[in-house]
């Protein structure tokens, strides 16, 4: 399958296991170390995130959610079927309710440091392509979250008429 055929989900993960998940290469090490400690500006002048870009076909009016996609693909580990707000909630939370409301308020750069604590705060592993989906449609995925977070299933069909 092309990537032009895929979701951006499915996209992100395979940029990501290309070119950041095998930690032991020296080039996958370096370049999530810069990305993990970069500016925004300088995320965005690095060639694997243009190719990330044009796969994904973000411009430059997406800029932020492109910067915030490769940032937090930089602190993930592995990726697991759970979704980040699935590893952070559920019976026993890692991230108190607080935390996660002020999470899902966020927005900007405040948006990106509160999810990469709560990378951090889920052993740096999640489900790669759903993150990366929900990232590039976060005014979508926020509802998604609350009930992933609280361990239960989002009603597909009344998210998706309302956030259309």
């Amino acid at each position: 399958m092309s990537e032009e055929k895929k979701g951006p989900g499915a996209i992100a993960l395979g940029w990501w296991s290309r070119e950041i998940a095998q930690r032991d290469i020296p080039a996958a090490k370096a370049l999530s170390a810069r990305l993990r400690r970069a500016a925004p500006l300088a995320v965005l002048c690095e060639p694997k995130v243009q190719e990330l870009a044009r796969a994904l076909d973000l411009g430059p009016a997406q800029a932020e959610q492109l910067v915030r996609l490769a940032t937090l693909l930089a602190e993930l580990r592995e990726t697991s079927t759970e979704t980040l707000a699935k590893r952070l909630g559920g019976a026993d939370p890692v991230l108190s309710t607080l935390r996660f409301q002020r999470l899902l308020r966020a927005e900007g750069q405040e948006l990106t440091d509160h999810l990469r604590r709560a990378i951090a705060m889920a052993d740096r592993r999640c489900n790669v392509a759903a993150l990366a989906a929900d990232l590039l449609h976060w005014e979508a995925a926020r509802p998604r979250w609350c009930f992933h977070y609280f361990g239960a299933e989002a009603p597909a069909k009344d998210l998706e008429e309302k956030s259309a």
